[in-house]
């Protein structure tokens, strides 16, 4: 596969500032080497963080995103930089755990997408907020995510 594939990125290999909301973010998407092959992707996130749009207080997220590329795979220095986008942005669990996922599903177009957000506490309560498109591929390997459910101390 050629460079010329990373020619039209903006923000690959070079300083680039963080985005100031979700929406504003760029998320950019590479051709994908194998589109004949069905395969898994994933990204972790275990600091990811956002903001509770009632109180502004900040929520934390550990998130796994697992997908199966059709002919375009996420460039990861602008998910990256989509996922910080959230610092400062007001929303609830639900609503960025599934944003997220709509996101991608938009700018990619995957075969299969899973999100599997586990966010700590809030008033006690830890909130699990999982999407997926739809039945993966067969015969395309998908490991349990390794996240165990909230224990508290114990």
């Amino acid at each position: 596969m050629s460079k010329d594939i990373y020619q039209n990125l903006d923000q690959l290999g070079q300083q680039t500032a963080l985005p100031a909301t979700p929406e504003a973010a760029q998320l950019e998407a590479v051709p994908n080497p194998h589109p004949d092959v069905d395969y898994l992707a994933r990204f972790v996130a275990p600091e990811f963080t956002s903001l509770c749009p009632v109180t502004g207080q900040p929520d934390f997220a550990h998130l796994v995103i697992d997908y199966c590329p059709g002919d375009h795979l996420v460039e990861s220095k602008s998910l990256k930089l989509y996922l910080s986008a959230f610092r400062n942005h007001g929303a609830f669990h639900e609503d960025c755990t599934v944003a997220i996922a709509k996101r991608l599903v938009a700018v990619i177009a995957p075969k299969w997408l899973r999100i599997s957000g586990y966010w700590y506490p809030r008033g006690g309560i830890p909130i699990d907020v999982f999407y997926q498109t739809g039945l993966p591929p067969e015969h395309v390997y998908v490991p349990e995510t390794g996240v165990q459910p909230y224990r508290g101390r114990g």
